[in-house]
């Protein structure tokens, strides 16, 4: 064993195919900014799946340190786009042909994500029918708790006034604010050391938010900047598909208790 061979090197340095003929010098830098940022993504979703075990068994100190790790994983996806950006419109329209119908929309780990964190989009799931078992699996994750979920599922656990249409839902579907879960929170808020776990986690859930915010916000500005009003590769409207994406809440109450408080 040597560290080339622990980290299959061979494989990863060799996975960087351009298809522009002749090869564009740019497409290399393309192709390497998704792959790392999958790679990344991969992490999140470890990490994620983790801190939601921990939270079923009623233990939210040790998803502090890993929602940590997933806010300075999130920066890294953020600062990535300060690479893409030295790319060109000039520069990607040269070899932007031979990505085809391919476009970020397609991202199972991307989707993955925003179903953990609550993004639910039952209709999402269909780009990915002709991939059995990720749809499996993406079906599989939408249709359970996200994490927002089963952190409300905890504090009910533990006695706070959680309204029953907020824990016994459809969780495919996506999360709606009700003014109960804000209370319950204003009581957190307002009493941090009688719930000073629940007080830490939420604003664990909050550095999430913000940074996947960030990381949305960047990315229409990297397309923008790079493509304009253009259509997007994978049939989407581009920039305003993009922009709309900004504006979800993830953990509505969160940002609500602020204004109560």
């Amino acid at each position: 064993m040597d560290y080339s061979g622990y980290l299959h090197l061979d494989r990863i340095l060799s996975a960087q195919e351009p298809l522009s003929n002749p090869p564009h010098h740019d497409e290399t830098l393309f192709i390497i900014q998704h792959q790392t940022s999958e790679l990344w993504m991969k992490l999140v979703i470890h990490e994620l799946r983790a801190a939601i075990a921990h939270i079923q068994a009623d233990e939210l100190s040790p998803c502090f340190k890993i929602l940590a790790r997933v806010k300075h994983v999130q920066r890294m996806l953020f600062e990535q786009w300060a690479v893409l950006e030295t790319l060109t419109p000039s520069e990607y329209i040269q070899f932007r042909g031979v990505l085809g119908n391919a476009s970020g929309f397609q991202s199972h780990q991307f989707r993955t994500i925003e179903f953990l964190l609550g993004n639910k989009d039952p209709q999402a799931t269909s780009v990915f029918r002709h991939h059995s078992i990720i749809h499996a699996e993406l079906t599989a994750t939408l249709n359970a708790p996200s994490i927002y979920d089963e952190f409300l599922l905890h504090l009910h656990r533990q006695g706070l006034l959680i309204p029953d249409s907020s824990i016994s839902r459809d969780f495919s579907q996506p999360y709606e604010s009700n003014d109960a879960v804000t209370a319950a929170f204003k009581q957190i808020y307002t009493h941090p050391h009688d719930h000073w776990d629940a007080y830490e986690m939420a604003e664990k859930l909050v550095d999430i938010e913000e940074q996947f915010t960030l990381w949305r916000f960047r990315h229409v500005l990297t397309v923008e900047r790079i493509i304009g009003f253009k259509t997007g590769t994978g049939g989407s409207s581009g920039v305003p598909f993009l922009r709309r994406a900004v504006n979800i809440r993830l953990f509505p109450e969160l940002w609500a208790v602020r204004t109560e408080l």
